[in-house]
């Protein structure tokens, strides 16, 4: 017998053995039937609880396969500039935080994009030190690339005008004197600040992931990726373990290692898939290059406008391919980090040699593959690299990429070209970058536009994917990056029962309300975790 049935509704299986199902059976944690109302329903016991979908739409449970969970979390409790478009507004929000802080306590946060603000210009550590003249204030861009800081930040991070530059990375300096401007790209430039700053303690780790796995589940999200980056104060993997003791970790992760722990993973044996469905090891993450908000992404054309600037290859060539090899040989996946051309160009190099160009057993992957030049296209899936993407960039992204790409955008989040080329596609949010939302991102490969439905048509529509591609892209495209397809993905008998119920049909509504359909269940494990009708 059936501990839960839903019935009564729409079921987008993503198995074309039940293309027509209305209703679902489950038993403990796992789809014990799948088919019409009539053939469910004598599954039902008296303890059965059932669930009348009243003709909504149920989807698998949706993967968010590129986020900085961790970071998102703790950053809910900073100064969030995320969206922010004004600068009085940016100033309000930093006085503020700088206000509750205590005297001397370091004000962190972030999310700032100067292109919202008017002509782009980057701001300085002037805007800060009138506001914050006694904390020290560090604040991530939004993509991450870029730390701008205050006077006393610098002060306490000895970084003066006889700094020098780290390796792959800047700082930006005033022209006439070379002084610091507050303005850190990169992160050996970022890392000179943030080694300094104090780490949270481990229960408010915690706190701030549990309550973050609430926000998930009310976007639908029953699984991640999670992306920790080098350097960062806290280790994701120790924080989620601890979640999952306590047993409550209600989220499945994978958690990808940064790279400069790549000795310790090789040593101690671990390999990518240690551990289960809701806990595994990804594979390591590590960087190509920068991002293009910041200048930074490795071109092999220059930026428009400028001669010289062809970006930051953050980990060269030659040192990305003995890393790549070490850890392919170790049965670890790589999740490379590559925005520009040059990066992806590069980085399908190397990937070609350490898999002697055949397709490899380990789901490597590139993250963003934002710029690609159109001959390295079929190259991915030529190699079985997986495309970890990320759609809502493109609603911030698609005008700035005209202005400092021009013509090279045409291949910018290339989708569609990338499908129709075999490659496997997985998407993600780079939350806290973008929304958390995947309803937006499905909205964003669909329509390829920003929240005002520019530019009219869509940018470069001819890479537009369908609702149901884009919804592959964040079930089965996603377990598949991870090798749990067999588990996940789709609304098969034998997997793991994790659902999610939507107030509308995204695949018969206008595109342009996908992202306004609100979650009324998120079913993972077979337990509903949440229910809108409960707030």
């Amino acid at each position: 017998m059936s501990h839960l049935i839903l019935y009564n509704g729409k079921l987008h299986t993503q198995d074309p053995d039940y293309p027509q199902a209305t209703a679902v059976a489950i038993r403990d944690r796992r789809i014990l039937a799948v088919g019409r109302d009539a053939e469910i329903e004598p599954l039902a016991g008296p303890n059965t609880q059932t669930i009348d979908l009243k003709g909504r739409l149920v989807l698998p449970g949706l993967t968010d396969c590129h986020i900085h969970f961790l970071e998102y979390a703790l950053r809910r409790s900073q100064v969030i500039l995320d969206g922010v478009d004004n600068w009085q507004e940016v100033q309000r929000r930093i006085r503020a935080g700088v206000e509750r802080a205590d005297p001397g306590e370091w004000v962190l946060g972030g999310g700032w994009n100067q292109n919202l603000w008017g002509d782009g210009t980057l701001p300085s550590k002037a805007d800060l030190d009138d506001i914050s003249p006694q904390n020290p204030v560090a604040l991530s861009r939004i993509d991450g690339h870029s730390l701008w800081v205050n006077s006393l930040a610098l002060e306490k991070a000895d970084i003066t005008v006889e700094t020098p530059d780290p390796p792959q990375s800047r700082i930006d300096r005033d022209p006439d004197s070379g002084e610091p401007t507050g303005i850190l790209r990169e992160w050996e430039a970022i890392r000179l600040v943030q080694d300094i700053v104090p780490e949270p303690d481990d229960e408010t780790v915690v706190t701030a992931l549990r309550e973050s796995i609430t926000e998930a589940h009310r976007s639908g999200l029953t699984s991640i990726h999670e992306m920790q980056v080098e350097g960062e104060k806290k280790p994701a993997l120790r924080a989620f373990l601890r979640l999952r003791q306590r047993g409550e970790l209600l989220l499945r992760v994978a958690c990808m290692i940064p790279v400069e722990h790549l000795d310790e993973a090789i040593v101690l044996g671990l390999g990518s898939g240690l551990g289960d469905a809701t806990l595994r090891i990804g594979g390591i993450k590590l960087f190509a290059d920068g991002s293009m908000g910041s200048g930074t992404a490795w071109m092999l054309e220059p930026f428009e406008g400028s001669d010289d600037n062809y970006g930051v290859a953050v980990t060269p060539k030659d040192e990305l391919r003995a890393l790549a090899y070490r850890a392919h040989s170790a049965d670890i996946s790589l999740a490379i980090h590559a925005i520009g051309d040059r990066a992806l160009h590069d980085v399908l190099d190397v990937l070609t040699e350490i898999q002697g160009g055949q397709p490899s057993t380990l789901r490597h992957r590139i993250e963003h593959v934002q710029c690609i030049q159109p001959n390295d296209v079929h190259r991915l899936a030529q190699l079985g690299v997986i495309a970890s993407m990320q759609p809502p960039h493109i609603m911030d992204d698609w005008a700035v990429a005209d202005r400092v790409w021009g013509r090279r955008g045409r291949y910018a989040y290339a989708f569609r070209s990338l499908l129709d080329a075999g490659t496997h596609l997985a998407f993600g949010s780079d939350c806290p970058v973008a929304p958390l939302n995947p309803l937006l991102g499905i909205q964003a490969a669909v329509l390829r536009q920003d929240r005002k439905g520019k530019p009219e048509g869509g940018w470069y529509p001819g890479e537009r994917l369908t609702v149901a591609e884009a919804v592959r892209g964040y079930t089965l495209g996603a377990a598949y990056a991870v090798g749990l397809e067999d588990m996940l993905g789709s609304i098969t008998p034998g997997k793991l029962a994790d659902m999610v119920v939507l107030s509308r049909d995204i695949f018969t509504i206008p595109p342009e309300e996908i992202s306004d359909t609100q979650v009324d269940y998120t079913i993972l494990d077979g337990q509903v975790v949440y229910h809108r009708g409960d707030e």
